[in-house]
Formats: structure tokens, sequence, C-alpha cells
């Protein structure tokens, strides 16, 4: 189920921090013990598109972990964003809406097997925490179940995000002024009831739904929002009000048909846009999938769609956007971008190109030729591929999304382009940039040409009348005897070679005619992607943020090299956000990205600095654009300050530039018994860096890097000793390698326990030595008989040369935090000498808990 990720503006600092934590319990949030606010809320309302509004049962059981008391009413996982949801296992809840009326539960059978949510529920949870923990998302999961999310639109203006979902349309407020309980309205009354799904021949529980798929701003005060309505396509307008006005409610008009402007399906492939309140949409018109059209409906004017002549065989449409091509209205056109079987392939079979088409916004058709069809469609390929030795190319054919980089006056956007192969030799994806001026300079270019199937395309060398085909009635088409107010005024010739010819002969070549990034070696498909340019201290970077087929996104900037047309790629981070297919809808990325899946709807942040680490190399390191040192920590690179000690080198990473001085890394101690398994930890926070382990052995200096075999592994998060030798015990240092920079990231000591130690300490034990206690008392009782710590014993492990070391260590790993419990509690006559033993206690922490817990990931 396809993912959106949406990437939008949110005005000012505050929404950058808004976090919620319920979204659709229908009682209010009470406060909970100790006085503490309940988190804020993205406040949720509900429209329903078809039937009236009606409010189902509520769940009657209530959720408490401390922090907040929620009610939900449903499965906890659909309401609750927080850590504190309760097990889904514990919850049998019946949701508004449920599916065969009120008592059943929600997806069960009339057989009584178990219900189907719980699987989703399990799938909820086993990312909630992860991504939860990051601090940098705010989840929305709707009211009544999975979203079942088709559509996202964000409105700057009114700071509301809108998203379109399975038989119901959700209005979000973005703003932290209002705390009012969220709206609701039922989308159906029960099974059967809702007007879409009657007579519908599949599945009730899937395809037999209203799914919302486009959603559009019509005017100042409406959306335009369009669904499937069970393979019955429905289209309604949706009052938004004005700035300020919090309104969300369906026209009274109604709905009414939305064939030829919504796909009859909730997963077919389309694209649309809305101009002067008319929609141009690109879809199979057809219940059956074999009428592709690009479709003009709505408006004053009539309908117009693709001639059958000009053969868009079996295309999948992407991405539809106006671009105008000069400061005349009139010469304003849309453009398509999709993918399709050619014809034109030079007797291939399945071949698949990707595509560019334009067609002029005031096209009216023809007058006797082409009537009610496009007269100014033009279409050409797109090519994205990687030179290759003697001049064989790989290409990348299949066309994924767009994303328009827009510019200041609009009419020479840069237009970012992901594609993946359709080879079976290999799997890879590419993102290719076009500009504006090649794709003009091709359609202004020759047409394409061939006599029959049989001949091979060539550039059409005859007369082209005029005219040109392709070219809209306007200002610049007029001549003082030749005027051109309407395509219907075309002469029939044109109109004619139009149909004939719809194809150019020339490719459009990406700039550098090579890919910006090519990415053959992941293990998930890419899906989609945005695009943000940001401003950093040695110059502008593209950053792009890439979704896969397994539900993360990629963050990704890409440098040109100097002097040459390579290009580096940087992964900066990956977020996994669901655990289902994610894809990304097209915005202007600054400060949010939007994240929708079947699931719900994921508010992410685009940078988190605070995670490259304390240290400047780190932070330098990292190559973020969004970040820079700021002299005490990583944090947003802010273009209009004029900070003094802000550190920063993207394009070349090199701290050696930027740093004054060098930390030191403290020494970490573990013991490990021979023959045993043991791991050092070892987790570099680039990406980029390689790792590389060393060993110095006492008495000598010198150090030698450590060499891997079956016995000694070395993983992305450490070095693993499956069987510990003796001759093992060193100091370990552990080295990343990064752009000619090089810095230790820990330092470890490791003591290796021999094997007739252990056994010697076993025998004692079995000889029946009364136990003793953990940690010895600090002031025992007159008369009572002492008891020395029992961890002492470790003496005979070890060799007397480093006992004191030993003991040291065996007191803090075992009897450190019980210290520091009591200190807590001291009266205040023992408030000093509390005090140096927490000061102790905290100078041997690192100690102590690493070797506690030896496996645990190093704290971010």
């Amino acid at each position: 189920m396809p993912v959106v990720i949406s990437p939008w503006a949110l005005r000012g600092p505050a929404q950058q921090s808004l976090q919620i934590s319920v979204l659709s319990c229908p009682a209010p949030v009470r406060r909970a013990a100790g006085g503490r606010e309940p988190a804020r809320h993205l406040r949720p309302s509900v429209v329903p598109l078809l039937a009236a509004s009606r409010r189902g049962p509520r769940c009657g059981r209530a959720f408490s972990r401390g922090v907040l008391s929620v009610r939900c009413p449903c499965c906890p996982c659909w309401g609750l964003v927080t850590a504190w949801a309760a097990p889904c296992s514990e919850h049998r809840p019946r949701p508004p809406c449920a599916a065969g009326g009120p008592g059943r539960r929600p997806g069960a059978r009339r057989d009584g097997r178990a219900p189907s949510w719980r699987g989703w529920c399990l799938t909820c949870r086993s990312f909630l925490a992860e991504l939860l923990s990051t601090n940098r998302s705010v989840l929305f999961f709707g009211l009544r179940g999975p979203l079942g999310f088709r559509s996202l639109y964000l409105d700057e203006y009114r700071d509301r995000l809108f998203v379109g979902g399975k038989d119901v349309l959700y209005s979000l407020r973005l703003d932290r002024g209002l705390r009012k309980p969220p709206k609701a309205r039922s989308f159906c009354k029960g099974r059967g009831s809702c007007p879409a799904s009657r007579g519908c021949p599949l599945s009730p529980q899937t395809e037999c739904a209203n799914y919302v798929r486009l959603l559009h701003p019509y005017n100042r005060t409406h959306l335009l929002a369009c669904g499937t309505g069970a393979f019955r396509p429905l289209c309604a307008f949706v009052y938004v009000g004005h700035r300020g006005e919090h309104a969300f409610a369906l026209e009274p008009a109604g709905a009414e048909n939305g064939r030829g402007r919504c796909p009859h399906e909730p997963d077919r492939a389309f694209a649309s846009a809305v101009v002067g309140g008319e929609l141009y949409a690109g879809l199979t018109a057809d219940f059956l999938g074999r009428d592709p059209v690009i479709f003009r409906s709505m408006g004053t004017r009539s309908a117009l769609r693709t001639e059958t002549d000009q053969r868009l065989l079996n295309p999948k449409f992407v991405a539809a956007y106006l671009i105008p091509d000069s400061d005349d209205r009139d010469d304003d056109k849309v453009y398509f971008f999709f993918t399709e079987k050619v014809a034109e392939a030079d007797g291939k079979e399945h071949t698949v190109f990707s595509r560019v088409a334009r067609i002029c916004v005031n096209d009216a058709g023809g007058q006797r030729v082409l009537v009610n069809k496009w007269s100014t469609f033009n279409k050409a390929r797109l090519v994205c591929s990687v030179p290759g030795p003697g001049g064989i190319d790989t290409h990348f054919d299949e066309l994924e999304d767009i994303f328009l980089l827009r510019t200041k006056d609009g009419k020479s956007p840069e237009i970012y382009a992901l594609f993946s192969t359709v080879s079976h030799v290999f799997r890879g994806s590419a993102v290719c940039v076009y500009h504006m001026a090649d794709i003009r300079e091709v359609f202004n270019g020759p047409f394409a040409h061939r006599d029959s199937p049989l001949h091979q395309w060539a550039a059409y060398e005859g007369r082209v009348p005029y005219p040109r085909p392709g070219v809209c009635p306007s200002k610049t088409t007029n001549q003082p005897r030749r005027q051109y107010s309407t395509t219907k005024d075309y002469p029939d010739d044109v109109l004619r070679f139009a149909r004939a010819h719809p194809l150019m002969y020339k490719p459009v070549y990406p700039r550098h005619r090579q890919p910006l990034l090519v990415k053959t070696d992941l293990q998930h498909h890419l899906h989609q992607l945005v695009v943000d340019r940001v401003e950093a201290e040695d110059g502008q970077y593209d950053v792009l943020f890439l979704s896969t087929d397994a539900g993360s996104v990629l963050k990704v900037v890409a440098l040109q090299k100097a002097n040459s047309a390579a290009t580096e790629d940087i992964i900066l981070e990956e977020l996994q956000v669901f655990k289902v297919m994610p894809s990304l809808s097209r915005a202007v990325p600054q400060q949010m990205l939007y994240v929708g899946s079947s699931l719900g709807v994921a508010q992410v942040r685009l940078h988190q600095c605070e995670s490259y680490g304390t240290a400047c190399a780190e932070c330098c390191l990292a190559r973020d654009p969004y970040c820079a040192w700021d002299g005490t920590a990583c944090a947003r690179y802010q273009p209009a300050g004029k900070r003094r000690h802000r550190r920063q080198d993207v394009r070349h990473g090199n701290p050696m530039h930027q740093l004054d001085d060098f930390e030191r890394v403290e020494e970490k101690v573990l013991y490990g018994a021979e023959h045993n398994s043991t791991f050092l930890e070892c987790a570099p926070r680039s990406p980029q860096a390689s790792v590389q382990w060393f060993v110095q052995r006492p008495p000598d200096e010198q150090r030698d890097e450590v060499k891997t075999d079956e016995r000694i592994l070395q993983t992305e998060q450490g070095l693993l000793f499956r069987t510990l030798h003796r001759h093992d015990a060193g100091v370990y240092y552990c080295k990343t390698l990064e752009h000619g920079f090089t810095q230790t990231v820990t330092k470890t000591a490791l003591e290796v326990i021999e094997r007739e130690q252990l056994e010697h300490g076993f025998q004692r034990e079995l000889e029946g030595e009364p136990a003793r206690p953990p940690c010895p008392e600090p002031a025992p009782r007159p008369g009572a008989p002492t008891h020395k710590a029992w961890f002492k014993d470790i003496m005979h492990l070890i060799s007397y040369t480093n006992l004191q070391r030993v003991e040291e260590y065996c007191a803090r790993l075992w009897c450190g935090d019980r210290q520091r419990h009591k200190s807590k509690l001291a009266k205040a006559k023992h408030a000093l000498a509390a005090m140096d033993v927490g000061k102790r206690g905290q100078a041997t922490k690192p100690h102590g808990g690493r070797n506690r817990v030896p496996r645990q990931a190093a704290a971010t």
C-alpha cells in the first residue's frame, strides 16, 4: 500500500516542536497525577463525502500509564501515538462504523475467526517506539482504524493539513492555539448503507470503499475532493473557509459523477492538476483500464481528451504541472509525465519509455478535425542513462516520480525525476535533473515520422504547416493577416499533421547528460522523492529525500565535483517511518516532511543535528547542510546568523580546517571469560566512515591491525569474538577514516579470565562456601558477623598484579547503583559525604555501565 511523504514549511519555530499524544479519543484527555499537562494535539476534523453524520459506539476501556489517562475508540495503536499505549492484545474494542453493524469486532468474519486488525496493530507498535524515540516526529493514525491513506494536501495559508483516506477526509490543524476536542462524522451507518458500496462485486473491506484519491484547492474557500466510490468515481466540493476560520463541511449540492476525473481503483496510478477552475487528469477512464486518456473537465468550456490515434499505450501517469512558457497567460501549458509501452521501439516488444507531454491550457479542439480532442498534444522521450564503453549506455526507463524545484519567476523550474530499471539483470535507481530550456528546445525541434510500423523512426523533413502544431493560439502565433484566437481557427492541415505526428524526434537529456544520483546497492526499491534547496556556509545544496518500499526515508545530498560532471552522493541518514511502502508527494520542503501511509500520517523534521554527536569533528564529518558547529554543539545552520564560531564544510568534510583541538577518548575496561564470546562496541555516527580496529598488547607499545577471520568478526556495531583466547587480551582501538581524517572512537581494555582460574572458582563454590551479600553494609551492627564482599573472591581468577583494579571495577559494577540511591536518601549531616560518593560514582560510571551491559548500543 503506497505511502506519501510530503514536505511543507510550517511557519515559525513553534510548530516545529509540535507534539501530539492522542488524536482520536472522543473523551477529553485528563490531566495525570502531579498536574502534568498532556502533550499537544493535531486537531483533526472529519467530513463525510456521501452520508450524513452519525457517531458510532465507543469503547468502554480506559488505559493509564502514569502520564496520560485516555479512553480510546479502537485499538490503542489507532488513537495513541505515545509510548504509553496499552498492548493491543489486551483490548478488543468495537470501533465506530464497524463492519457488520454494532456489536461485531472490526474485521471479524461471520465464522467467528480472529479480527483482522490485530496483525496491523502489532505492526503499528513495532515502529512507534523507534520513531518517537528520535523526538522528531508527530503521528496521526485516524479515528476509526487504519487510515487507508491515499491523498494529502497541506494548506500553508490556513495552517491546515488535509488527508484523504478510506471513506473519510481529515482536516488537521497545525496551529497550537486551539485546544477544542476533535470533531468526527461517521461516513457510513452500517454495512451496505454507503451509497458508494451498493452493488460492488468485489471485497467490501478493501476495494468496495470510497478512497479519496484527489485533493486540490479549487478556489479561496473550497477544496475539490474525488474518490473511487467503490468503482463509481465521485467528486464533491468541501468548504474550508477563509484564513482563521476553521470551517470544514461538505457542500449541500452533494457529490457528482467523477468519471474522467478520478480513477476507479484505489491504487491505479494517475496524475492531475487544477488550472483556472478546470481539472486536467491523466488516467484510465473506464472500469477495465483499457481507455487511457488525458482529460480536461469542469469549468465552462467543453471537455477535451486525447485522440486514440495519439497512442497512449498502457501508460502509468506520474505527475502533472502547470508550467508557463512566457508572461503571456495564453501561452500557458500543462506538462504530463508518464511511462508507456511504446510502439516506436523498432520492433522490440514490451519496451518501456518515459515521456513528457504538454498541452495548451486554452486548447479548444478543432472545428472539423480533432473535435473535442486535444489539438496541441505533443510528447517526447525522457532519457536517464549512465554512459558506458563503446557508446552503450545503461538506461533507467521506468519513471517513478517527479519533483519540481520552483524558481522565482516560475517559468524555469528544475525538474528532478526518479527512475528505476526494467531489466532483469540488475536492480537500480537513478535521479536525473532536467532544465525546462532543454525540454522546450526538444518540443521546438523536428517531429518523428515513419511510413509504416516496419520502418524506423526518423526526423520529419517535409513541410511543417503554420501555425506549428503544438503552439498555443496567442500573441506569438498571430500575424497581421493571420489571426488565430482559438484552436478552432487552425487550418485542417495543421490539425491533421498534429494527429499524425504527436511524437518529437529528439529525446530530452538530463543535465550533464548523466544522472545526478545512481543507486544499485540498495536492498530496497526507491519509490518517490522530494528536494529541498538548503543554504549552507559554502554554498547552496540540494538535499534529496527518497522513500523506499520498506517504509524508510533516505536523506541524501549530491555534491558536484570541481571541474567535472561527476557527482558524489552522501547518505546523511535513513529514518524508518512506517513498515509499509512509502512514497513522497510533491511540495516545497523547508522544515517538515509529511509522511503518509495506509497506517497513518507522520510529521518528521528535516534535520536532527544533535544526533551527529557532541564533538566538532563529528558535526563537520556529517556534511549535513542543515547543521553546523556553533562552538558548543551541532545545531541548525541559520544563514542569517552572524555567529563567530560557526563551523561547517559540506563540500569537503575536512574537520582539520575547522577544529582547534582534539578530544581524548576515555579508556573502558571489559572482562571476558576464555572460550566464551565477547563483543567490543564501536558504531560510527557517519555512514560514510570506514572502521579499522587496532590492538596494543602490553608491554609492547606498537599497535597492530586486528586480523579478522571465522573466529573474529567485524560487524557494523563492533568487533565480535566468537571464541575468546587468552592471547586476545590487550587494549583495542576503534578508529574511523573519513575524507582523510582519522579519529579514535573507542578505546577498550580487554581482560581475559583464563579457564583454569574459572574452574578453580567453581570448585570453591561446590565445596559449600557460604553465600556472601553482594554489597558490604557500611556500618554493621555490634556483635554481628562481618562479611567481606563476595565479589572479592574474584582475586583467585585474576593475577595478583591487577587485583586492586579488579576490586574497584567490581565495586562499581555491583554496588554503584545502591550507593547512589542511598546518597539521595542520606540525612543532611551526611550531605558532604554523599556528595563525595556521588562524584566518585559519576567519574567511574562509564566503566561500570559499559561492563554491566557490554552489548548495549552506545547512547546517541
